[in-house]
């Protein structure tokens, strides 16, 4: 093949939406705002789940690397979103655009690992508690986070470095590639999820004592719905609605939020 005779992809045209002025700036300043509490919202888990000892476990620890996840997607997303909405088109380089597409993925994929963990750390509370202290140890903790990691900055190097080396009209392989490496990305950890909450089920319901019961399914409710809203979304909703659903559903969090508002409010009188 001629070298000299390849047409090679430079930069892409966004062309951003039509409409008039005014609901422009509006869009504008609803997905600053959107921004703003995304962001907030995540940072005020991380640092209560850092603040307050009585986070220190398992559960919050991968809750604030999935935190940590959301801002990044909606970090690599808004701004190009943003320079849409109010200018008619916008160059962006192709290697840019590689790079928010690789990020994009690379959180999604450990968005998608660290919720199989929290629900295989749900199953082991509620079905294995007088194993739980030994599987889920802090040493473990760190060693899964930094697999994850690992995996999810390597696996998806794929997508971008085949796109790159696009030559012609022709992505049926890539495109091939791409559904094959989704889907399993997606199905696997979805099937353990499912075979965890099974067994969560079943064992919840052979708990007699009522309030029991209740007490055991109420730690699995705000994972569960963060699960379902990510499988039926996989972009922007979930990192927006994560810190709610959490923070919402959980009297230790709430509670804590409340003894760090009245800290705050008694510092300049002890000064």
């Amino acid at each position: 093949m001629d070298e000299n005779n390849i047409t090679r992809i430079t930069v892409i045209h966004l062309v951003g939406c039509a409409t008039q002025p005014k609901i422009e700036y509006l869009v504008f300043f609803l997905l600053i705002i959107v921004y703003f509490m995304t962001v907030c919202g995540h940072l005020l888990i991380i640092t209560l789940v850092s603040y307050s000892k009585s986070f220190h476990s398992p559960m919050y620890f991968f809750l604030t690397q999935l935190s940590l996840s959301d801002i990044v997607i909606v970090t690599d997303i808004l701004p190009n979103m943003l320079n849409a909405v109010l200018v008619k088109e916008i160059i962006i380089p192709f290697s840019l655009c590689l790079t928010q597409l690789y990020i994009f993925s690379v959180s999604e994929v450990l968005q998608c690992l660290l919720l199989t963990v929290m629900s295989y750390d749900r199953y082991l509370a509620i079905c294995k508690p007088l194993h739980y202290s030994s599987i889920m140890s802090h040493h473990a903790c760190w060693i899964v986070i930094i697999i994850f990691w690992t995996l999810s900055i390597f696996i998806e190097l794929i997508k971008p470095l085949n796109i790159s080396k696009l030559q012609f009209c022709d992505t049926s392989n890539i495109e091939l590639e791409v559904t094959l490496l989704g889907g399993f990305i997606v199905v696997i950890p979805f099937f353990i999820i499912i075979v965890s909450y099974v067994y969560i089920i079943v064992t919840v319901f052979n708990i007699k004592s009522i309030t029991s019961r209740q007490k055991a399914f109420s730690t699995c409710s705000s994972h569960l719905a963060v699960v379902s809203i990510f499988y039926v979304t996989i972009t922007f909703v979930t990192p927006l609605l994560n810190p709610v659903i959490y923070s919402l559903r959980n009297k230790d969090l709430k509670q804590v939020v409340g003894k760090l508002i009245n800290t705050i409010q008694h510092l300049p009188s002890n000064n």
